[in-house]
């Protein structure tokens, strides 16, 4: 997955505004965990720029903190195993996948636990052996 130029404030002009508005919040709640500037990663808006290289000799590029808005659900790509992380008990409503937390709506869960939880996952994908930083 690579950056693209798009503006990621274009992009959201683009959202029903009820989503926008909770894409922004996502926004401010990125830059205040991971002191970095948003930007578009495809149709992903994505925090800092990270190198993952597996034993398998797969590697690539990914941000640290992402979300999306689909169809269904905004998506928001945490890590490895969202299910493992304890402030999910205290979220709200949501569904999981293996990397990703589905929310409908922002309203729909705790914002206070959700911060914890990406804090969590932030920190816990920097600690991660076969990941570096970019330098951009």
């Amino acid at each position: 997955m690579e950056k693209t130029s798009m503006d990621i404030y274009t992009y959201l002009a683009n959202l029903e505004e009820s989503r926008r508005k909770d894409l922004l919040k996502l926004v401010d709640l990125g830059k205040d965990i991971t002191k970095k500037e948003p930007a578009m990663w495809g149709s992903i808006i994505g925090f800092d720029s990270l190198h993952y290289q597996y034993k398998t000799g797969h590697s690539g590029n990914m941000p640290v903190f992402a979300f999306a808005s689909r169809a269904n659900a905004i998506t928001l790509y945490l890590g490895y195993d969202v299910a493992a992380y304890s402030e999910l008990k205290e979220l709200g409503k949501y569904k999981i996948g293996k990397g990703c937390l589905y929310i409908k709506k922002l309203e729909d869960i705790d914002l206070h636990v959700l911060e914890k939880l990406v804090k969590h996952a932030v920190d816990d994908t920097y600690k991660l052996d076969f990941i570096k930083r970019n330098e951009d």
